[in-house]
């Protein structure tokens, strides 16, 4: 039976568009190194990477998240222990305080509490990113309000934060409260009241109103050293899940490699070979064109 020449040559130029695909998917693979570079390569696996890829931008999100939550945390920590330092610091006076000392001796300590009295509404002021830090959520308010008497003397505290807390998500099943409480803040402006107590106390000589001040002062040190603890502890969590992110981010991360990652020496002996078959029919090819040819020729 006699071919077409037409079909032939149809059939030859498909075989040669075939190789030159295949080549060329194969050149792809050896210089980018991955055997999926579209849909149709492994439209399964091509789908499955794309899952992947789709929870590592969420983890570095929460990668991202964490980050953010633990600098508050720690900044927050460090203001509160100065905070704390301060604490002690007046309690050492109101102890020393409450034995037998003169008029004048006191009133030296009265000095002494004012400046740590000044000292605590700065540190509960403190910004972190242009944030307060202990006013809640309403973090562009000052949360400690001061009023004052003709000479600029401190004479009361009050807290114009709210009590809500930021969470911040640091997994799909997390979130923190990176901040300090509601608890800790309101403290804070009792703290000042109480040092302001004392710092009176002082300069009028009262033993009894001084000891009485040191008595409130102890309790408030509490919530202090509470909120110190309980920021410890979050941010205790905060870096468990940033381990846990870093690891599953490596796992997802080893797991695309696996699966778009090529072979490279099993790739280039593929593309030799595919080069070679590509030669092979373009010589075929140029032959059966010269039997052709010499064909028509001879007919003519």
């Amino acid at each position: 039976m006699k071919v077409a020449t037409n079909s032939v040559d149809n059939a030859m130029i498909a075989q040669m568009q075939t190789l030159t695909g295949q080549e060329a998917k194969l050149q792809a693979q050896v210089s980018t190194g991955l055997n999926i570079t579209a849909p149709s390569d492994d439209p399964s696996t091509y789908s499955s990477v794309m899952a992947e890829d789709s929870q590592s931008l969420a983890i570095n999100q929460y990668s991202s998240n964490a980050t953010t939550a633990l600098a508050i945390g720690q900044a927050t920590s460090a203001a509160l222990t100065q905070v704390k330092a301060v604490a002690d610091s007046a309690s050492q006076i109101g102890i020393i305080s409450s034995g037998t000392l003169t008029g004048p001796e006191m009133a030296s300590y009265g000095t002494q509490v004012d400046q740590l009295l000044q000292e605590a509404v700065q540190l509960g002021n403190t910004q972190f990113n242009n944030s307060y830090l202990f006013s809640g959520t309403a973090v562009t308010t000052s949360p400690f309000a001061v009023t004052t008497d003709v000479n600029g003397k401190i004479t009361g505290v009050s807290y114009a934060g709210n009590n809500s807390q930021a969470s911040i998500p640091i997994s799909s099943t997390a979130n923190v409260a990176p901040g300090s409480d509601a608890t800790t803040n309101q403290g804070l402006a009792t703290f000042m009241n109480n040092l302001i107590a004392l710092r009176d106390a002082l300069n009028s000589g009262n033993a009894t109103a001084v000891s009485t001040a040191q008595a409130s002062l102890a309790t408030t040190e509490n919530t202090i050293i509470n909120g110190v603890a309980e920021l410890g502890s979050v941010q205790a969590r905060i870096q468990v899940s940033q381990s846990q992110q870093a690891s599953l981010s490596t796992t997802i991360g080893q797991l695309v490699s696996n699966q778009t990652s090529t072979d490279l020496a099993t790739t280039v002996v593929k593309l030799t070979q595919a080069q070679n078959a590509y030669q092979a029919a373009v010589q075929s090819a140029a032959s059966l064109m010269q039997h052709d040819l010499l064909t028509y020729i001879s007919v003519q």
